[in-house]
């Protein structure tokens, strides 16, 4: 499952080498509430393997688009079943502040002439049929 997300980054650890054959990264953004601030949501994600670069250039308080996956993992361990569900990053693109908006296009030119100017064409009569 893709999705993507607008935010400020206001968090990012180093990258964590689980294994030999295991990294992953997170961080986390801030997405505002528009009524209230007291509400704004704070999401961690992670970048694994490759993709923990991604975040290493982007100073926090950069505002950030971030397309991840949706992952879902169940864990058993001494007859205790836990499910986990992880926010996947796979791309972040930096969000240039909205430029103003362009100037409404010109309209068409008017005509120079009027429809009176216009001579009738030799076949043409003023029947309405």
């Amino acid at each position: 499952m893709n999705y993507e997300i607008t935010g400020k980054l206001i968090y990012k650890e180093d990258v964590q080498h689980i294994s030999e054959r295991f990294q992953k990264r997170e961080f986390v953004i801030e997405i505002e509430n528009e009524r209230n601030s007291q509400w704004n949501d704070f999401i961690k994600f992670q970048l694994i393997q490759d993709k923990c670069d991604l975040i290493e250039n982007i100073p926090l308080e950069e505002t950030i688009k971030v397309y991840f996956n949706l992952r879902g993992r169940k864990w058993e361990n001494q007859g205790q079943t836990s499910y986990f569900t992880n926010l996947e990053g796979w791309r972040i693109e930096r969000v240039q502040a909205q430029q103003a908006s362009p100037a409404p296009a010109s309209p068409l030119p008017t005509p120079d002439y009027r429809v009176e100017d216009i001579p009738p064409s030799p076949d043409q009569d003023d029947l309405p049929f």
